[in-house]
């Protein structure tokens, strides 16, 4: 998903290499638009200096892109070193950003609905190259069908011999198109798949449990930042050596409160989206309060006796056998019994040697 633009618009000077006098650009952020670079034009030499910071030639919609910044905090640090690059060639820049954030909820509800328009757009590419394989095989089969029957060799110095040549070419060609063909359409149609899976995936309970971790723990890395905080680098004897983070100022101050502002509403989001699956039984909600050693725990279809609690997981037997053990956190796990009732299991026979050994 494209998610920075830079529109290339046509200016009144002409093309140049990039020497001084090139014209103005203007490069503007917001959540909606995401980064805009406006007033390029081709051959200018532009192009060079985006290609060099990351930016990408988009032919689909014959923009200069970057993804990821759409709905999203600026890149403040790459548009200022973007902005040098291009003014030491002689541009004169223009930066206007507005860090207004979308709630989460907007940006999540505008995700979906261009996931669902993209997925419409493959699904139709699909169904056309489909069509396309389908006509492709039917002229591979009149192409076969023109040749001489029963596999007739090629008769040297006859009048039919170029004749005979051209229909095996001809065969040959047509063969190679439907195979071409039809290799498109299944490369089209997996796209399409993957791209219908991909709201899905994106809300499965152990990702949406992911996601809450590490934007809990972006936050304590921005908090720590903002806030100042020490490191200690190394104890000997009595001695301990500390290192020590001012509070940070200024406008790295204020982009940090900006990010994590931002991150809160994420935060919020997603921890609302956790719970109603929890509510639904979507997800589990396992923890040491719930769990106790002895338990038999599901993962991936097998139960596993616990053999040890943790505050963010079980441990359990190495789900590859061995000697060894593995730990499993416990938003993983699909399902709980307790000691008695797995016990009960094992008598049954529904937990097999191979997880209980």
């Amino acid at each position: 998903m494209i998610s920075v633009l830079v529109k290339c618009g046509r200016t009144d000077h002409p093309p140049s290499t990039g020497y001084f006098g090139v014209g103005m650009l203007t490069i503007s952020h917001s959540a909606v638009d995401g980064t805009l670079i406006d007033g390029t034009s081709r051959g200018d030499g532009s192009g060079e200096v985006l290609r060099a910071h990351g930016w990408r030639w988009f032919r689909s919609i014959a923009m200069w892109g970057m993804r990821g910044s759409r709905d999203r905090a600026p890149r403040v640090r790459l548009i200022d070193m973007t902005a040098d690059a291009l003014r030491a060639q002689g541009f004169e820049v223009e930066i206007s950003i507005d860090a207004t954030a979308k709630p989460a909820v907007e940006v999540e509800a505008d995700r979906i609905d261009r996931q669902a328009e993209r997925v419409a757009a493959l699904e139709q590419k699909a169904e056309r190259r489909s069509d396309r394989a389908e006509q492709a095989w039917k002229a591979e089969h009149r192409a076969v069908e023109a040749l001489p029957p029963g596999g007739e060799p090629i008769k040297i110095g006859h009048h039919s011999e170029q004749r005979h040549r051209r229909a095996l070419d001809t065969a040959h060609r047509r063969l190679g198109q439907a195979v071409s063909a039809q290799n498109d359409a299944r490369q089209a149609q997996r796209r399409a798949e993957s791209a219908a899976a991909t709201t899905e995936a994106r809300y499965s309970p152990v990702t949406v449990k992911n996601r809450i971790d590490k934007l809990h723990a972006d936050q304590r890395a921005d908090q720590r930042e903002r806030d100042g905080h020490e490191r200690t680098l190394f104890v000997l004897g009595d001695t301990k050596q500390v290192e020590k983070f001012p509070p940070a100022q200024g406008a790295y101050r204020e982009l940090l409160e900006s990010r994590i502002a931002e991150r809160e509403d994420q935060i919020s989001y997603w921890e609302a989206v956790r719970a109603q699956q929890i509510e639904s039984g979507k997800a589990t909600n396992y923890g040491p309060d719930t769990i106790s050693k002895g338990d038999l725990v599901q993962w991936s279809g097998g139960w596993y006796p616990v053999v040890r609690v943790n505050k963010k997981s079980v441990t359990i037997p190495s789900i590859v056998g061995g000697s060894w053990t593995d730990t499993m956190p416990y938003h993983k796990l699909s399902g709980h019994k307790r000691r008695d009732e797995g016990a009960q299991t094992a008598a049954s026979g529904t937990v097999s040697e191979e997880t209980c050994s």
